[in-house]
């Protein structure tokens, strides 16, 4: 994790400033150096670096990073550029993260640097702290003969600018380690190969951590799945070497003035079980618990930071695989709570899991006294890649106002999440004769038939998100801003600032 601090006096040799376009009068395009106007910068001698920048080519663009040893007259013997596009007055928060999340991402051979990114607020101010801490990753857990020559991710930045160094922006510099730490944590989570994640290190794994934080921890084991009847965390899970758990992890405040539970499809590694997944991408399938990372690390994060709410972290874990005693296509299964399932497809095993997360979540908040809210995150379906890309995650509820604060708090974070319907007539397509309802419905609007069936098992009076990130969790093109390839640790930042912006 990188140590961030704030100030306006040059603390390294590195320096890194802004770079945008703009076009004159007669559309011959320009570059534009913006910092954040601090002391530090008086003898930044512009011209230079402009002049030395136009002869390698650069052009302010988007994830654009250049590297450059002119430090005359200055503290600094590196500036680095990072693109900031089109020239603005006033440049939106994800812009100026992703711009710093690109420049900490290139800076893994360098100790420290300092970032000055044009900003005038404390908020702006933040946003550059968390893509400079986001971007400062790299996973080498397992790199053998390769690993002395992998570079390590930055480990100090100063944020040169002229603002007060008080209180308050020290508290948002230290909420931005907060939120780089545990994103960190799930991309880790999502890039260990699944022969070492299993549902059973997974739980043992996050409980230390819990446990280190003074968070309450349960894990069920297969033999009280059982017993206790999750029908769907079993079946899903009695296929593998490695036995299924249901992870809960609590944090409770004294007098909080909100509850909410979060649930994460946790699917360690996804074969497709009897329905069987091609060859070709199956290795990406160890992403499969991508929302059960996420969960548990934003709880984490919650905690951290000391937030007055109540929060219950779900991780329904199991491994999909393929044995003589796997789930058979036509198998019924009697879920947690007692509605039956016809197992159509056992490669349709995400909902499964979530469903009875779900029940038993909603059980403990009512004992609790209530839920303001309920979500479950999961790589739950191949139509949401079809239908919104890799970079936006899919929302659908049962409530309006709730989509819309968490939307507003995704909107907040940076992370890309767009509405989709949950409609009604597609909901007898998966009716089954002979069980309660079936796994899977129609093919088109896949993503909305597991939205509708996950629908089945959320209390209509309980305002419930259900967030699809099956494209966005895992990243298998280029980096860019400060997204690594693996594991992207999406949706950690949205969920605590829906618990933040709840207050």
């Amino acid at each position: 994790m990188t140590t961030l601090k704030s100030g306006d006096k040059a603390a390294a040799t590195t320096l890194v400033v802004g770079i945008s376009s703009k076009k004159d009068s007669k559309g011959v395009a320009t570059l534009v150096v913006e910092t954040s106007g601090s002391k530090a910068l008086s003898k930044l001698n512009e011209k230079q670096l402009l002049d030395a920048l136009k002869k390698i080519g650069a052009t302010g663009s988007a994830d654009e990073v250049k590297r450059l040893p002119i430090g005359a007259g200055t503290t600094y013997t590196m500036i680095v550029t990072s693109g900031l596009g089109a020239t603005q007055k006033r440049y939106e928060h994800e812009k100026l993260r992703r711009a710093a999340g690109a420049a900490s991402r290139e800076l893994g051979d360098i100790v420290s640097a300092d970032f000055s990114l044009p900003h005038d607020d404390l908020a702006t101010l933040a946003a550059i702290a968390e893509g400079v801490g986001l971007g400062a990753y790299n996973f080498i857990d397992f790199r053998g003969t390769s690993k002395a020559g992998q570079k390590k991710p930055l480990k100090d930045a100063t944020l040169l600018t002229s603002l007060p160094v008080n209180a308050e922006s020290k508290a948002a510099l230290k909420r931005a380690e907060i939120i780089s730490k545990n994103v960190h944590l799930t991309r880790d989570f999502i890039n260990t190969p699944p022969s070492h994640l299993t549902p059973v290190t997974f739980s043992e794994r996050m409980k230390k951590i819990a446990s280190g934080l003074g968070l309450k921890v349960e894990i069920l084991n297969e033999s009280q799945l059982k017993a206790k009847g999750y029908g769907g965390i079993t079946a899903v899970g009695q296929g593998s070497a490695n036995p299924p758990r249901l992870l809960h992890i609590s944090y409770s405040p004294a007098r909080p003035k909100k509850r909410f539970a979060f649930v994460g499809k946790g699917i360690t590694f996804d074969s497709g079980g009897l329905a069987l997944k091609p060859a070709a991408g199956m290795e990406a399938m160890k992403s499969d618990m991508s929302g059960a990372a996420a969960v548990v690390a934003a709880l984490f994060a919650i905690a951290e930071l000391k937030l007055p709410v109540a929060v219950d972290a779900w991780a329904p874990l199991a491994e999909n695989m393929v044995s003589d005693t796997a789930t058979r296509p036509s198998d019924i299964i009697t879920m947690y709570g007692g509605k039956t399932v016809e197992v159509l497809n056992p490669d349709a095993e995400g909902r499964l899991v979530l469903a009875d997360a779900i029940v038993r979540a909603t059980e403990v908040g009512k004992k609790a006294g209530g839920l303001d809210g309920l979500v479950n995150v999961a790589t739950l379906t191949g139509a949401q890649v079809v239908a919104l890309g890799t970079r936006t995650s899919a929302v659908m509820t049962n409530n309006e106002e709730f989509r819309k604060d968490l939307l507003a708090a995704a909107d907040s974070s940076g992370e890309l999440f767009w509405p989709m319907p949950l409609p009604e007539e597609l909901r007898p397509s998966f009716d089954s004769p002979v069980a309660d309802i079936a796994n899977i419905g129609d093919r088109m609007g896949g993503m909305l038939v597991a939205g509708l069936f996950l629908k089945e098992f959320v209390e209509p009076e309980i305002p419930w998100c259900h967030l699809d990130i099956a494209g966005p969790a895992f990243n298998e093109r280029a980096a860019h801003g400060y997204t690594p390839v693996g594991g992207t640790g999406v949706s950690v930042r949205t969920l605590l600032t829906l618990v933040e912006e709840a207050l």
